[in-house]
């Protein structure tokens, strides 16, 4: 339930909104960046034999289909919510590990955002910024066959043990700033940028059992553009 809460808000504030509102809606390109970084990976730094600390993880890039709806409040506000299909990503080592593998993950980061448009005296330039609450949903989260490799070569499992990965899902923050390009009444341009604070914890089971945790900040930069269609 909770993955459809941003939703609610949205449609919540919609309902409220005064008459005189209009709808757009945005669709293009979107682009998950991180700028991730991680605790370490103190149990299989253990069992390697590597310093303390000398390990992290990542996450790779992933684009995918982006939907934004605007709801203009007034000549000022506008409320926004960020959809888009769901982002696929691949979980890496770092360090002393640095090219195996981890897994692999799914998310989906619907975000409703509050923009400011500035009022500037060009009618075919509308630049805004924005702030707002990320909520991200992880799931189809799956240990790679490579941690799974690595596992059973420093005898921690055995090749019946059942190997998983998963993801806290995460609330966060979002800055935005953007600007939408009017072409003709009903259609235009779209493009924004977004810093998103996304903090998970990643966990690695065997049997169901947690037995390496590790705290994984990826705090993406997420990029927008597409093509603006206003009803």
């Amino acid at each position: 339930m909770k993955k459809l809460t941003v939703a609610a808000v949205f449609v919540l504030c919609c309902s409220a909104a005064p008459a005189f509102a209009d709808v757009s809606v945005n669709v293009g390109a979107i682009g998950v960046i991180p700028s991730d970084s991680s605790s370490a990976l103190n149990v299989v730094e253990q069992l390697a034999g590597l310093p303390a600390g000398s390990t992290g993880a990542n996450v790779n890039t992933n684009t995918q289909l982006g939907v934004t709806f605007d709801y203009k409040v007034n000549p000022a506000w506008t409320l926004e919510l960020i959809a888009a299909t769901p982002f696929s990503h691949d979980i890496y080592a770092t360090g002393g590990l640095a090219g195996l593998k981890i897994g692999s993950t799914k998310h989906l980061p619907p975000t409703l955002m509050a923009q400011y448009h500035f009022q500037v005296a060009s009618e075919r330039f509308d630049p805004f910024v924005g702030v707002g609450v990320n909520y991200t949903w992880f799931f189809s989260e799956k240990a790679d066959t490579a941690l799974v490799n690595a596992l059973n070569d420093l005898a921690a499992t055995s090749a019946t043990d059942e190997v998983s990965l998963a993801l806290k899902n995460s609330w966060g923050y979002a800055l935005q700033a953007g600007v939408n390009v009017k072409l003709d009444q009903r259609w235009g341009l779209h493009f924004m940028v977004s810093k998103m604070a996304i903090d998970t914890v990643g966990s690695v089971k065997v049997n169901g059992t947690t037995v390496q945790t590790v705290d994984v900040a990826i705090d993406p930069l997420v990029a927008m553009a597409g093509i603006r269609y206003t009803f």
